[in-house]
């Protein structure tokens, strides 16, 4: 078994990538992107469903990007690769904004799920938080995703994680995409009372980030 990390969660190097997307102008850039960063290595590339399948367990690569839509289907890739190979850790790069996709993709077993759009420094900051073992959305995309399920409501109302009030009401304001200064402004009161809360919503729910918390709501 290999990972990625050491017994102090450091990231070894280099970090063996796989690029995955039926657009080979697209992943000649991302490969560029990945190579010219320090600490990582391209071992394998390809166009469909099938190339992630077989790339996953012929080279074992850290981390696999690839599309939603592949040849094959980007879905069944990753749910594939998750249950065959459960060292891979795959990311979704795609154009993909609709929150569905995004829980489709998260219940499949992605690890991270990033736009086409993003900047290089986005895409490799999402691969070092995989790596490491965390869930990676974009932020947007997880405040969808929160709203989309229903957990605004649910934390509000039903409360299952023994938040106090003021802790829901942080927490959704928080999951709309605001930050910890535009929480502050709305509700009166400091930044430091807003992160303060945040500690413990994110005690309570068990989980490391906000993005996490947004996630909890799908798996």
């Amino acid at each position: 078994m290999r990972d990625a990390t050491n017994a102090a969660g450091i990231l070894r190097e280099p970090i063996r990538m796989a690029v995955i997307d039926d657009h080979p102008l697209f992943r000649a850039g991302t490969i560029r992107v990945l190579t010219r960063a320090e600490g990582f290595k391209v071992v394998g590339e390809g166009a469909t469903a099938a190339d992630a399948v077989k790339i996953a367990h012929e080279l074992i690569p850290d981390v696999i990007l690839l599309d939603l839509n592949l040849p094959g289907g980007g879905v069944e890739a990753a749910t594939s690769v998750a249950r065959d190979c459960p060292d891979v850790r795959t990311i979704v790069l795609t154009v993909s904004e609709n929150a569905q996709d995004v829980v489709a993709a998260l219940a499949a077993g992605v690890r991270g799920y990033i736009l086409k759009g993003s900047s290089g420094a986005e895409l490799i900051e999402t691969v070092h938080a995989v790596v490491r073992g965390n869930s990676y959305v974009a932020p947007t995309l997880a405040a969808r995703i929160l709203i989309k399920q229903r957990q605004i409501g649910a934390v509000a109302t039903d409360n299952p994680h023994d938040l106090t009030f003021r802790e829901a009401e942080i927490f959704a304001l928080v999951s709309q995409g605001l930050s910890n200064k535009e929480v502050a402004k709305r509700l009166r009161c400091t930044d430091r009372t807003v992160k303060h809360h945040m500690t413990n919503i994110m005690q309570k729910l068990n989980v490391r980030n906000r993005v996490e918390a947004a996630l909890k709501s799908v798996r």
